[in-house]
């Protein structure tokens, strides 16, 4: 290793690297690095180091070729977006504000309430999260949404753990791909846990089970009566699930590390 280069650290890439990793040839990547369609990478003596927003960079690149646009008009709308001008429309050409419909009232049984931020309030909580790549990669998990020039988050305690865990480290990109597979486990967890509701619950609370598939009209007598039920069992359920992933965790990284014995 040359004297003046440093050692590679997690989520740093050489051009090399990050075309790979982005699969794009290397001459693609020197060819949007001269169309200024991403940032200058971080110099380090004669090496050029990327990072995960690079990455991320790349695949809102290809995402919006491959819905049309064209390098020009994609230089455009990120300069645009970046700057901070018309954010309502700028999202919805880079197709950041579609298809998620603006965001309704939660259920008077629901826990979490949406959380309205300017930009520069999210950045606050995710640094670089106003980026375009990483706006996007937000868009995708579900949980953020643009609705005017205010973005949505329709789970504040959900943002204060994605803040806390990148404080720790880790990579916005990286967070937030991993929040798109947890939306995917909690709907099925969701799901078991609404059946069990349908079967065992409700029928009691409401007359009836929901399994004729209508949307039935409810009362102020039967959203009291689920709401309290909900607050009761809702906890509950929370326990188990996070004793299930706990041990979950414990055996996957026992599988991959040995402890030390004890002499």
């Amino acid at each position: 290793m040359h004297a003046s280069e440093a050692p590679q650290a997690p989520g740093q890439y050489r051009a090399a690297e990050l075309a790979e990793a982005a699969g794009i040839p290397e001459r693609t990547l020197r060819y949007y690095r001269e169309r200024r369609l991403l940032p200058p990478p971080r110099r380090v003596g004669r090496v050029a180091w990327y990072d995960e927003s690079h990455l991320s960079r790349l695949r809102t690149i290809a995402a919006l070729l491959a819905r049309g646009h064209t390098l020009g008009g994609i230089a455009e709308l990120i300069a645009a977006f970046t700057a901070g001008h018309d954010t309502e429309r700028t999202a919805e050409l880079l197709g950041l504000a579609e298809p998620l419909p603006q965001p309704t009232e939660p259920p008077p049984w629901a826990e979490e309430r949406p959380l309205r931020l300017t930009r520069a309030e999210l950045a606050s909580y995710w640094p670089d999260g106003d980026s375009p790549e990483n706006l996007a990669a937000a868009v995708e998990t579900g949980y953020l949404t643009v609705a005017g020039d205010e973005i949505v988050h329709f789970s504040r305690e959900l943002l204060e753990a994605t803040s806390a865990l990148v404080e720790e480290g880790l990579p916005l990109p990286v967070v937030l791909v991993a929040g798109q597979v947890l939306r995917d486990h909690a709907e099925e967890l969701a799901g078991v846990f609404t059946e069990v509701l349908r079967a065992h619950v409700v029928p009691e609370l409401l007359g009836h089970d929901g399994r004729d598939g209508d949307r039935h009209p409810l009362s102020a007598e039967d959203v009291e009566r689920l709401t309290e039920a909900l607050e009761r069992l809702r906890p509950l359920v929370k326990r188990a699930v996070s004793a299930a992933i706990s041990l979950a965790v414990d055996r996957r990284l026992g599988a991959k590390f040995q402890p030390p014995t004890e002499s």
